[in-house]
């Protein structure tokens, strides 16, 4: 357990942290936040989500919605953001500190983020020189506030003919992670997209004058926006 008060009467336990980080994360892809997807994500049952969902809407961080989606309040955003700051840094420190690479960052900073006191973090922000990113491109939100979780577009939306640049990659999948490396395919890069091809086929684009083949499991992590 890290040094952060349970201000609303709830103790932020490391179960707690990582349902708000999941709902928020999901929330901004436009993923579903039901039970059943949260349990997925989080690796636990389903009735254990939906006893936490009543425990973190009893204390105001969580609304439920009529279809049983699960939705932050402004107060329960305050929180989930503390969390994905401390998860954004951490991983921006084991990248840039201790050179691991940018798949292996994400399950260390799953396990650290609630051990590390406000004061580390605070220190790691500063010797890392307030970095606004992180190594997949997700923005790091500031100590108070101000923060724009936005997406941009998915890489499969884009139609033929289309350069796209690289924003954020979803840090999720490690062995992704490394693929989409091995391709090039980083925050910051250019991507021309060729072709869909039919009957649910790959996305085909040219990355650094190489044609290569993307499937959905692939082009569904990566997000940018049109470049004109």
């Amino acid at each position: 357990m890290s040094d952060r008060p349970a201000c609303c009467g709830l103790t932020h336990t490391d179960a707690v942290e990582d349902a708000l980080r999941t709902i928020f994360v999901r929330s901004g892809r436009s993923e579903p936040v039901s039970t059943s997807a949260l349990a997925a994500h989080l690796g636990i049952t389903a009735p254990t989500v939906s006893t936490m969902l009543k425990r973190l809407s009893d204390h105001g961080l969580v609304e439920r919605t009529d279809d049983h989606r699960a939705l932050l309040t402004p107060h329960g955003r305050q929180h989930a953001e503390e969390v994905v700051r401390r998860h954004r840094l951490l991983e921006t420190f084991l990248v840039t500190a201790l050179d691991l690479s940018w798949d292996e960052v994400h399950d260390e900073a799953d396990v650290l983020e609630h051990a590390v006191s406000g004061r580390l973090i605070d220190r790691i922000d500063e010797v890392l020189g307030h970095p606004t990113h992180d190594p997949h491109g997700d923005p790091i939100p500031p100590p108070a506030g101000g923060h724009d979780e936005d997406w941009g577009a998915r890489l499969d939306s884009m139609a033929p003919g289309t350069r796209f640049r690289v924003e954020r990659v979803y840090d999720r999948d490690s062995d992704a992670l490394r693929y989409l490396a091995d391709l090039g395919v980083r925050p910051g890069v250019t991507i021309e997209v060729l072709e869909h091809s039919p009957f649910g086929g790959p996305l085909w684009i040219r990355l650094d004058g190489q044609r290569c083949a993307l499937g959905d499991p692939l082009v569904c992590l990566v997000h940018g926006r049109e470049e004109r």
